[in-house]
């Protein structure tokens, strides 16, 4: 059974069927072959994306599509360039840095491809970069939408393999630091090799104006910390109970915060300045990550939290959406979020019945023998990863492979955490590879050219983001130390 779901799932991707419907074909075999009742589809199918943290996923998309039509990404944009933009090659190092702070509110990098794509490939060309360059370059920088936290990737290796996603958020932090770093190093040398960028600079907001954005923010997380640890425990005193004094200390830091918000936002003065700045925006990520891991609310519910605060940004701070364009907004999330969601049903039904066949476990024998140590391991889970991550969609692979591969990883003294994160950086790679590379073809949308003219200069993208993956599988303090440190592991 188990090899003729295989052939079909192969026959399928070489008719260029659809990944969903490929899996779903494969699985409708293994379940004529094995006998049972086709109605056990539907239960699976249903049982796959009946799980709570599974809603996050349309919520972090339909913010991503908020922010791309509500003006956030521009200003973000904006805010990148004023700090490295007035170095030589300032404009592709902004389209990192960029990339890296519109990760930390999307969770997608398709929706990080157009929203930062669609400013900053058209502003490439126009400084004389290559137009293939400069789509492999967005490509690439956008695929850290799925490792800078929240991460949709992430919150479905949580749910698959039964880790915290509270924990997989902030892992996600070192490796995506690391590996934007490395982008903006290999972006500079190569400017500075070939001539480009040296006009980067002209009509960029001045670094103060970064400043200025940097201070409104760090006002509102002061204030946020002066509620919950110093006026908060004064007011609640020591009679209430454990839970509800934390509670009550919560609600007046974000109390404080709101109030300070709410005041940037009626001051028609303070608004006025504001307006055409990132402040709004920049806050974004404080409210989503900090209220995670303030345990104010869970990513599910943080994602949530990411909509109601774009929509008010968006329609009131900076009046850039409309009434009218809420409809196409929320067309364009429930397709993509519907898309998502069917991959996830097929693959589920797929996890379901191999793992009644006994694959993961014969996969996960076969692994302990062959790869005897941990180096080992990861290497070869590394070069499976690779290869499977240019064929098949990152969803549905890590729904199938997560539950064969992490408890093999932690019998070899794996933590699962650190396992997760190898494993999302590793696909994330399958999103700039062709043939089936999400983000090529989003690149190629925005930059107006065939898949075949960007193929050249994506290898050396592809071979920095490798080379900070061997990194971050053989150093695991980088996705560990800090959650570490905030867990008290």
């Amino acid at each position: 059974m188990s090899y003729a779901m295989l052939l079909t799932m192969i026959l399928c991707f070489a008719l260029t069927i659809s990944v969903a419907v490929s899996i779903g074909l494969a699985s409708i075999v293994g379940i004529k072959l094995s006998n049972a009742n086709m109605l056990i589809s539907v239960k699976e199918m249903f049982s796959a994306i009946n799980k709570f943290p599974l809603a996050a996923i349309p919520f972090f998309i339909l913010a991503g599509n908020i922010m791309e039509t509500g003006g956030i990404s521009r200003r973000l944009v904006d805010f990148a360039k004023s700090i490295v933009g007035g170095v030589q090659g300032g404009l592709p190092m902004t389209c990192v840095l960029t990339c890296m702070i519109f990760a930390a509110v999307s969770g997608s990098s398709v929706a990080t491809t157009f929203a930062i794509g669609a400013i900053l490939i058209p502003a490439l060309i126009k400084h004389n970069y290559p137009r293939e360059w400069a789509a492999a370059l967005q490509a690439t920088s956008a695929e850290l939408g799925v490792i800078i936290p929240p991460s949709i990737p992430m919150i479905l290796y949580g749910v698959s393999a039964e880790v915290s996603i509270g924990e997989l958020f902030i892992a996600g932090f070192g490796p995506g630091l690391l590996i934007g770093g490395a982008l903006m190093l290999y972006v500079y040398i190569t400017c500075k090799r070939k001539g480009w960028g040296k006009n980067d600079g002209d009509g960029r907001l001045s670094f103060t104006s970064a400043l200025l954005d940097m201070a409104v923010i760090a006002i509102g997380v002061g204030l946020l910390l002066v509620g919950n640890k110093v006026i908060g425990p004064m007011l609640v005193g020591g009679d209430a109970s454990e839970g509800r004094h934390d509670r009550l200390t919560d609600l007046f830091g974000i109390g404080l915060f709101a109030a300070y918000f709410i005041a940037l936002s009626l001051i028609p003065k303070v608004r006025a300045a504001l307006h055409g700045r990132a402040a709004y925006a920049l806050m974004m990520p404080v409210i989503i990550l900090g209220g995670i891991y303030g345990g104010v609310f869970t990513p599910t519910e943080a994602s949530a939290v990411a909509v109601i605060y774009a929509l008010f940004v968006g329609m009131v701070v900076y009046g850039e959406i409309k009434l009218t364009d809420l409809a196409p907004i929320f067309k364009k999330s429930v397709v993509s979020s519907s898309v998502i969601m069917f991959i996830i049903a097929n693959a589920g039904l797929f996890a379901f019945l191999i793992t009644r066949a006994g694959v993961p476990d014969a996969i996960g024998q076969f692994l302990k023998e062959v790869l005897q140590n941990p180096m080992l391991f990861l290497l070869g889970v590394n070069a499976a990863l690779f290869l499977i991550g240019m064929f098949i969609e990152t969803s549905a692979a890590i729904i199938v492979l997560a539950p064969i591969l992490a408890p093999v990883a932690v019998y070899f003294g794996i933590d699962p955490v650190h396992f997760g994160i190898i494993m999302v950086v590793n696909l994330a790679l399958g999103m700039i590879t062709p043939p089936f590379g999400v983000n090529l073809f989003a690149a190629c949308t925005v930059a107006r050219i065939s898949l075949d003219r960007i193929v050249t200069r994506l290898v050396p993208f592809v071979l920095v983001v490798l080379a900070c993956l061997m990194i971050i599988t053989y150093v695991p303090a980088i996705s560990l130390g800090l959650r570490d440190l905030v867990y008290a592991k």
